[in-house]
């Protein structure tokens, strides 16, 4: 800095001090390694609880919610060795050949979606229900969101060819429903697929319920919660191998053949309504359909005779 003295004398260059330079230094050096320690723990916090979620283990098989069907536990081995355990029910009636698989979503199990079977037996489809990977009471170490469950419900559909099943459909909520949209894209295993509140992007997903956990006014949510995911991204890359950013539902959409009806809540807090409108602009020969008034994941309690008569007359038109 320049010091002038009172008689316009020329001007006194002031240099600060060696000791004063080396104290900012060290403050901003402290002050970046804070801010990265900070958001390294942030990024192994936020991967580590997407990675594992709680689990929860399903009991005997719910028999009571529908008596005349056959209920039977079923496992198979995943491609990298997991054990993978399910329920199948037949109807009373003789099998007529049409299956549904259907996904349950995050930290769920195959009894929150066994109350969708009723609807599939009276109609005469047998019906299997999966608990997905680190879910219910099958195995594997982590969640990942479609790059190895899309395999896993693969390799179910081709199990369901194996006990008799000719026309196999598939039914997903939330995660489950992402996932049988990638899994389309790998194989035409099922000839129709519903899809309920699916997310398009993983990214996107995240950031939408970081930002809503985050308290922090919405101009700085935004940026906290971006930065937090792409944080997460890269922990799980550089710790476990896992590359999220192939877990892509809309890409899988552009190149699936299968038909896809999307299903979404207008009042989705947790996965936004603009996500199924991306996927359904990514695929003209999908179906959407918004649902008024409904949250995530509840269409069929919010409407239920519209729920059940466009899920039934997707499959019957495929």
């Amino acid at each position: 800095m320049f010091r002038s003295s009172s008689n316009h004398a020329a001007p006194v260059l002031v240099v600060p001090s060696v000791t004063a330079l080396r104290k900012t230094l060290l403050i901003g050096t402290a002050l970046c390694a804070g801010a990265l320690l900070l958001l390294t723990a942030a990024a192994a916090v936020f991967c580590e609880a997407t990675l594992h979620v709680p689990r929860r283990v399903p009991g005997d098989p719910p028999a009571t919610i529908y008596p005349a069907a056959s209920w039977r536990t079923v496992a198979i081995r995943a491609t990298d060795g997991a054990a993978l355990e399910a329920w199948f029910v037949a109807p009373a009636a003789k099998p007529n050949g049409r299956c549904v698989a259907v996904l349950h979503g995050i930290a769920d199990s195959r009894l929150g979606a066994a109350g969708f079977a009723p609807m599939f037996l009276a109609a005469g489809y047998s019906v299997l229900l999966p608990d997905s990977r680190t879910h219910g009471r099958s195995g594997g170490e982590f969640v990942t969101y479609g790059l190895l469950e899309k395999r896993d419900i693969l390799a179910w559909a081709h199990w369901m060819r194996g006990e008799g099943c000719t026309e196999t459909y598939g039914l997903g909520e939330s995660l489950g429903a992402s996932i049988l949209i990638q899994a389309s894209a790998l194989e035409p295993a099922f000839r129709a697929i519903v899809a309920e509140c699916p997310f398009a992007d993983l990214e996107a997903a995240g950031e939408s319920r970081v930002r809503n956990m985050l308290p922090l006014p919405g101009w700085l949510a935004k940026p906290a919660a971006w930065l937090v995911v792409e944080s997460g991204v890269f922990y799980a890359r550089l710790r476990y191998g896992f590359d999220f950013r192939q877990v892509s539902p809309i890409a899988a959409m552009a190149q699936t053949r299968t038909p896809i009806l999307l299903i979404h809540g207008l009042e989705d807090s947790r996965t936004p309504h603009w996500h199924s409108q991306r996927l359904a602009q990514a695929n003209p020969a999908a179906v959407l359909w918004l649902v008024p008034h409904a949250e995530h994941v509840s269409a069929s309690s919010t409407d239920p005779p519209g729920f059940r008569s466009r899920v039934l007359a997707w499959f019957a038109r495929h």
